[in-house]
């Protein structure tokens, strides 16, 4: 669903850590995530599941993986 988001948190060596972000930017977009081989793969990914954006990393360099999804509902103060 538009605005699900999933922050990824990877250590990047003697920089310390950096944190990237993959958003569904569009309605009826959704972020997808995949682990295979010693790889955590990000995706957007559209209604018909074809990927339209992907970030890849090293499952070894990654410190957290925090999803944001979309409620359904809105929140009581709007």
């Amino acid at each position: 669903m538009k605005g699900d988001r999933v922050e990824i948190v990877i250590d990047a060596g003697g920089e310390g850590t950096r944190t990237y972000e993959v958003v569904a930017s569009r309605a009826g977009r959704r972020v997808e995530i995949a682990t295979r081989r010693g790889v955590v793969e990000v995706s957007e990914v559209t209604r018909t599941g074809t990927a339209v954006r992907t970030a890849r990393f090293m499952s070894s360099r990654v410190l957290a993986l925090v999803e944001y999804p979309t409620s359904d509902q809105p929140h009581e103060n709007e």
